[in-house]
């Protein structure tokens, strides 16, 4: 029988965690795991993030996906790439996995992704995927680099022979991940910016070997349970306040390091509302998609005005 979705219940022990077996590496690339227990960045005001007006696409019925073939100096980026079948350019979310997982572990909240209206493309990282003869959990360090050159390759698919030719909109574009992925995407927001993202969403993650946000203002939501063991809450919440832009938190009230079942809806509609105020503007509601199940609360900074604090969750 396949094994679970991830974020349906998988234990962390097998999928998702960050346990590392002995080993040499450099000290950056230990830092880079480091922030799992506590963080060190600064809290910081905020400075709005204002996105660009749009008409977002509507969701869909259907979902389709493709494999590509990436890479980036030598490093093998397959991407699993699931995108709304409808007559319009869609935005692009990048989906970075977690360590020992792989995309198809995610499928559950990607394919809910797709159907609000987003193509979501999933590399699968050499040295951190699950099944990769040559595990290194500080790979990491080397994941926003790989990332970008994805995101890349995804815009390019716009003009190209291929089933996302004309599909793609390619300036609105944001990045995700979960546990190791989240790592992997807050390092797209500083030490590694990518200044074409507009919005990112931290899962179970931390920050990217201790180095501030930087960049244009983008808007950065974090979702994280209260009881996770693996990358501790107390860590995120410090993310979350030293975000100086536009943010909100989503606490998943009984939550540890993996997305249950019954937070499941929560995250999903919270995240998907979330991508789609970010990426087109409007009222950023978040709160009715926050509240389903009574699973969760919601710290939302997402309209605070320049200079503003309120850490309150």
């Amino acid at each position: 029988m396949r094994r679970r979705t991830l974020l349906l219940g998988m234990s962390a022990a097998t999928a998702g965690g960050l346990a590392v077996k002995a080993g040499v590496a450099s000290a950056a690339e230990r830092t880079v795991l480091s922030s799992t227990k506590n963080s060190t960045l600064a809290a910081r005001a905020v400075t709005p993030y204002v996105p660009e007006p749009g008409q977002a696409p509507g969701p869909v019925r259907t979902v389709a996906r493709h494999d590509y073939s990436f890479a980036r100096d030598g490093r093998a980026l397959p991407t699993r790439v699931w995108y709304p079948v409808g007559p319009v350019p869609y935005p692009v979310v990048l989906f970075n996995h977690g360590l020992h997982s792989q995309p198809d572990d995610y499928a559950s909240l990607l394919v809910s992704w797709a159907l609000s209206g987003l193509i979501v493309a999933a590399p699968r990282y050499p040295h951190t995927a699950l099944g990769t003869s040559r595990f290194n959990a500080y790979d990491l360090v080397n994941q926003p680099q790989d990332a970008s050159e994805v995101l890349s390759r995804i815009v390019e698919r716009n003009t190209a022979r291929g089933p996302l030719r004309g599909r793609v909109d390619t300036a609105r574009l944001a990045a995700a991940g979960h546990s190791g992925g989240g790592i992997t995407t807050a390092g797209l927001f500083s030490a590694h910016r990518d200044e074409r993202l507009r919005a990112g969403i931290l899962i179970a993650g931390t920050d990217f070997l201790g180095t501030p946000f930087t960049g244009p203002a983008a808007a950065l939501l974090l979702v994280h349970g209260r009881r996770d063991t693996t990358v501790r809450y107390a860590a995120a919440r410090t993310v979350f306040e030293a975000v100086p832009w536009s943010r909100a938190m989503l606490s998943v009230t009984e939550g540890g390091h993996q997305i249950d079942a019954a937070a499941f809806p929560a995250v999903s509609a919270t995240t998907a509302a979330f991508l789609r105020w970010s990426l087109y503007g409007g009222t950023p509601s978040l709160a009715t998609a926050a509240a389903q199940g009574s699973v969760a609360t919601l710290g939302d900074e997402l309209a605070l005005r320049a200079g503003s604090t309120s850490y309150g969750v």
